[in-house]
């Protein structure tokens, strides 16, 4: 199963990506956690990234496209479910001829779609757990009480102002992938309100049934 989560900032593509990797036994290959994970160790590229990352922007293409390989090919091009990438049309038109020239493209790209409104919502309230990059929100899944605190941190671009940033950016840069995607027939968009349970089950009930998978 090869698989795709799309959507803007704030959607629920991390936690969905989770749910998708524990129900079939996929690899959740997020560049977002890729490239923090290089920040946090020190990468020689890292006050690159954090450049980027700070002003809400964008990391090159180039760039994400070399993790976002890395991962496929340590992965063996297979039982993947990618997190937030594609996010330009160059990413998708690049990932499109990589998987293609190895016989494997992708097979179905779920779109979770959120009002603005909601996606601003949600990240102003959206903590991270330093060491592990696991999601949190201040309402409605705060951190457990046994975690050190000092290891809950909001994320440079969950702040208002980088929020509002992303969203444009978003709009203008993102939105083509969704046409590109519509496009192949393989997008499916699917609701992201609501609770957990309600967004996994309308993940289950619009997956591509010519999909060949189990339960883990």
């Amino acid at each position: 199963m090869r698989l795709a989560l799309f959507g803007p900032p704030g959607a629920g593509k991390g936690t969905q990506s989770t749910f998708l990797r524990d129900t079939f036994g996929l690899r959740a290959i997020s560049t977002g956690n890729i490239i923090r994970k290089a920040i946090r160790e020190g990468h020689e590229l890292g006050p690159t990234l954090d450049a980027h990352i700070k002003d809400g922007g964008l990391v090159p293409d180039e760039i994400v496209q070399d993790l976002a390989k890395s991962s496929i090919v340590r992965h063996n091009f297979d039982q993947f479910v990618l997190d937030g990438f594609p996010r330009t049309l160059s990413q998708a038109k690049w990932l499109n001829d990589f998987l293609e020239a190895y016989k494997v493209p992708l097979q179905m790209v779920i779109f979770l779609a959120v009002p603005d409104e909601v996606v601003i919502e949600r990240l102003s309230q959206r903590r991270i757990h330093k060491l592990t990059c696991e999601p949190y929100h201040l309402l409605y899944h705060p951190p457990p009480a046994d975690v050190d605190p000092s290891l809950i941190i909001q994320r440079k671009d969950d702040r208002p102002e980088a929020i509002r940033f992303r969203l444009e950016t978003y709009k203008k840069v993102t939105e083509p992938v969704e046409r590109f995607y519509e496009d192949k027939g393989l997008l499916t968009k699917i609701s992201g309100l609501g609770s957990n349970t309600e967004i996994q089950k309308r993940i289950l009930e619009n997956l591509n049934p010519s999909l060949e998978y189990q339960i883990a």
